[in-house]
């Protein structure tokens, strides 16, 4: 699979510069389709103005975070715990204090939420959308990155802080290409709209 991620790369970068030859084409051929050309001047500037918008989305920051999380979780060891056949004594009291800063973690989200007039609802009191449903990837990744960290540190695994620091940057290092095409899928997808939309 590997391997085929650059041609993947390669059949989106090169859709975007046939969008571009074929919106010209059809605004040339049939003005009155309504499509918009990206070679044109209006088209030039969309592309050079609105391009950091494009990117600019909450996917990308939810994308971040749980590249952040995903990384501090591997790197900490907490995911071969289940693999090991008899847990130390220094594993065993490393997963319980992790599971104590997970747990920390969802109680004072409840009590952010289920109390009555919570400041975490919406002015209507539903959860759906509020700033909690807005809240619930960066609290969850915070979450796992907390409780990923203080497994490590009692475990072992972390034994200073730039142990915590690379474990915060694997993620986002393990996660690279998902950035990449992020960027090559969403300039495609408003290349379209501002083509035929």
């Amino acid at each position: 699979m590997k391997k085929l991620l650059p041609y993947i790369a390669l059949v989106l970068a090169l859709a975007e510069g046939i969008l571009m030859l074929l919106s010209w084409l059809l605004s040339a051929a049939l003005p009155a389709s309504g499509v918009r050309s990206m070679l044109s001047s209006e088209g030039i500037r969309w592309l050079m103005g609105h391009f950091s918008k494009i990117l600019s989305t909450p996917l990308l920051s939810y994308l971040l975070l749980a590249a952040i999380a995903v990384g501090c979780l591997l790197r900490s060891g907490i995911t071969q715990v289940s693999q090991m056949p008899r847990l130390s004594y220094r594993s065993q009291r490393a997963l319980w204090m992790g599971m104590a800063v997970l747990l920390a973690c969802v109680v004072v989200m409840l009590l952010l939420t289920a109390i009555p007039h919570a400041i975490l609802l919406s002015a209507t009191g539903d959860l759906f959308p509020s700033p909690f449903s807005a809240s619930l990837i960066p609290v969850a990744a915070f979450s796992v990155c907390a409780s990923s960290i203080v497994y490590g540190i009692v475990a072992g695994t972390f034994q200073s802080l730039s142990d915590v620091y690379n474990a915060l940057l694997y993620g986002i290092r393990w996660a690279a290409p998902v950035f990449l095409f992020y960027i090559l899928v969403m300039q495609l997808y408003e290349s379209l709209r501002f083509v035929f939309g």
